[in-house]
């Protein structure tokens, strides 16, 4: 899966993703995939075997001070979209998420909220 999700990336959002890599390898299995982004940040993209866990992460903390996440780990059931939720800024803020659950749908999703906000 993280093989398509680099091709995804490479080419619908060739203009701010700059490189694609997998990381780590347990079991023989990915652990994730980072995408650098052209401002010196990078986005990693992590899946449970099983797929129904999740976490797309834009780190941007050396840079600007910010992360953005959406992740489905059980820890926020105040949130109207629980376990899905939205780390806007910040681990502690925390909002909706109306990511999809099929993965290439979803980093489309994330890619493009990244197109539209990091900086040229």
């Amino acid at each position: 899966m993280y093989e398509r999700l680099a091709r995804v990336a490479r080419t619908e959002f060739a203009s701010i993703i700059t490189g694609t890599e997998i990381l780590g390898r347990r079991a023989g299995a990915p652990l994730k995939l980072r995408l650098h982004v052209r401002d010196g940040t990078f986005i990693d993209v992590w899946l449970s075997p099983d797929q129904q866990r999740y976490a797309y992460h834009w780190e941007q903390r050396a840079r600007r001070g910010l992360l953005h996440r959406h992740d489905n780990a059980p820890d926020h059931p105040e949130v109207a979209t629980y376990p899905k939720h939205f780390h806007n800024g910040d681990d502690s803020t925390v909002e909706e998420s109306h990511i999809s659950d099929a993965p290439p749908d979803a980093l489309r999703y994330f890619l493009r909220f990244v197109e539209q906000n990091v900086t040229p």
